[in-house]
């Protein structure tokens, strides 16, 4: 019994790191579409089309659950793919909500109406992709009112990590986070809109500074899916775990064992 994670790339594995520690008795069967990686940089059609085929895929092999673990596909193709329908005893779920009602200390699955909260002042650091988008904030409206968002395209950082080039996408985490702070200088919350950039959280919080809480996806998705599976066991599903990729399979698997600090194996997709 396997759920499924698809990501863009090797974002994912932060969250499929934190489900595996959080749901250890839960297979998950990774699937990252790295030979088009990276995702932030598409338009939303292009997106849309690359996410369904894998997420088609994924069900394909037996997933009855697939977790949009990529902000950017979540923001660009989730809403499309509920809109349009998934096959019967399927779903497919983002990563943006959880994140979401952490920020605005809402429980898991509240639907009361918006109200105000504490945090009045939140940069979103996401990619290019996710930022035009305008998904966090849509998603926002619905469980807050009066919280100003200012959006930071960290163009270049994803691309950075895939490769394994730490000391750059140091440097563009540091220089988007001073482009943000001249646009808002006095951030209350941060969020890491992209499940690759939990690899530099630290960086980030170092550059905003400690009076700024950083609010980063894994272990959040990870908790808002053990309580998805607690109400949901039937979505388990069949399929057998294991890691799936477009990309290199060697190489791809070099990368993840040096993201996770664990041997990671992928197969072709």
């Amino acid at each position: 019994m396997a759920v499924g994670i698809f990501d863009s790339g090797l974002g994912g594995l932060t969250v499929l790191n934190a489900a595996q520690k959080r749901l250890p008795d839960v297979d998950f069967l990774y699937f990252g579409d790295s030979a088009h990686a990276p995702y932030g940089v598409r338009d939303a059609d292009d997106v849309f089309d690359l996410t369904t085929a894998a997420v088609n895929d994924l069900w394909g092999r037996g997933c009855n659950l697939v977790v949009l673990a990529c902000n950017t596909a979540s923001a660009a193709a989730l809403r499309r793919m509920q809109e349009a329908g998934v096959p019967q005893g399927k779903r497919v779920l983002g990563v943006f909500v959880p994140l979401i009602e952490a920020l605005t200390e809402r429980q898991w699955g509240d639907n009361s109406p918006p109200r105000e909260v504490e945090v009045k002042h939140v940069a979103l650091f996401a990619t290019p992709a996710t930022v035009a988008s305008r998904a966090f904030q849509r998603e926002l409206a619905f469980r807050a009112i009066g919280v100003d968002v200012e959006a930071q395209a960290c163009g270049g950082v994803v691309d950075a990590i895939e490769e394994g080039d730490m000391i750059l996408a140091e440097a563009l985490v540091r220089s988007h986070v001073d482009a943000l702070k001249r646009k808002m200088p006095h951030p209350q919350a941060a969020v890491l809109g992209c499940t690759h950039y939990p690899l530099m959280a630290e960086v980030f919080q170092d550059a905003l500074g400690a009076d700024v809480k950083v609010f980063s996806q894994a272990d959040l998705v990870a908790e808002s899916l053990a309580d998805y599976l607690d109400r949901r066991p039937e979505m388990l599903g069949g399929g057998e775990p294991g890691f799936l990729t477009t990309g290199d399979p060697r190489k791809v698997s070099d990368r993840a064992t040096q993201f996770l600090r664990r041997k990671i194996t992928f197969e072709a997709a």
